[in-house]
């Protein structure tokens, strides 16, 4: 299947990253020089999307900013020597159409993915949530086969410690393995209590998403606080066979707190071409001393 459209929920106001989200998005926190929000572009477009939805709001202006075409800022990326960097941003709104969806109050993933309805159409989908930096777009790309395959859901799956599940969605699995070594999803718990898990395989923040999951999304009642899960729409999707699970082993950076952030940064940049061998040498320098 052909992947056209992606998704990226960015309307959080990124309150652990106050004061600095006072002004900037955290989803223009910049990696080195690059927002997190290009990269993620970036691996949408490397799996085939034409078409990226940012679900933003309204009070987030620099998203609209940044995601408006600017020859003279590509012109002066290009000319300060970063011409892959140039050639990225120059697609957005030439090779890639952007539009910009808002979601008016922060009622959780489902609604997000709700709000982008009518600019995503009738086709399968990718959600890309901004907070996780994959190496690559082959987990993209893989969740896309599986969808196009089997006609359904797909969601990208990770082994995490039990004691960590109580921050994720964790899922349940069916026994037949498919050609991707996907399987059938049969339960889903959201942020499970301590101890209380179904098991330790969590979703990571990459979907592919069955245009019929708007409908189920319809449906969800809303949590306690007000959210719409887009756990519970997947659950209801699993109840009808319809939403397959990976367990992936890709590179994920979890930049959704200042320390997962701080990581991802110096991990990322230290696998650069261009700046990496440098950075390696001061990190090098900064070892440590005796005190």
């Amino acid at each position: 299947m052909a992947l056209r459209t992606a998704v990226i929920p960015a309307a959080g106001m990124g309150t652990r990253f106050l004061p600095a989200t006072k002004a900037v998005p955290k989803e223009l926190m910049p990696i080195f020089d690059t927002p997190v929000l290009q990269l993620v572009i970036d691996e949408a477009v490397a799996a085939g999307c034409e078409h990226v939805v940012v679900v933003s709001s309204r009070a987030k202006t620099a998203i609209d900013a940044y995601l408006a075409p600017s020859d003279d800022v590509v012109r002066r990326v290009r000319d300060s020597g970063r011409g892959d960097l140039a050639d990225r941003l120059a697609r957005l709104g030439r090779d890639v159409r952007v539009t910009v969806v808002y979601q008016d109050r922060p009622r959780g993933l489902g609604h997000a993915v709700a709000c982008a309805r009518g600019a995503v159409g009738d086709g399968h989908f990718a959600v890309l949530l901004p907070d996780e930096i994959m190496g690559d777009a082959s987990l993209l790309a893989d969740l896309a086969s599986v969808a196009g395959r089997t006609g359904g859901t797909t969601v990208a799956l990770k082994e995490v410690p039990m004691a960590e599940t109580s921050s994720y969605g964790v899922v349940t699995l069916g026994d037949r393995v498919g050609e991707r070594g996907e399987r059938p999803v049969t339960g889903v718990v959201e942020k499970p209590a301590p101890g209380t898990a179904p098991s330790n395989l969590v979703i990571i923040g990459r979907y592919v998403l069955a245009p019929s999951m708007f409908d189920l999304l319809d449906r969800v009642e809303p949590a306690p606080n007000g959210e719409i899960y887009l756990t519970e729409a997947l659950l209801a999707g699993a109840r009808d066979g319809n939403v397959f699970g990976m367990v992936t082993d890709v590179d994920r950076f979890d930049t959704g707190t200042p320390m997962g952030w701080l990581q991802a940064a110096i991990e990322l940049v230290a696998r650069r071409t261009d700046v990496g061998p440098a950075f390696d040498e001061w990190l090098g320098a900064r070892a440590p001393r005796g005190r």
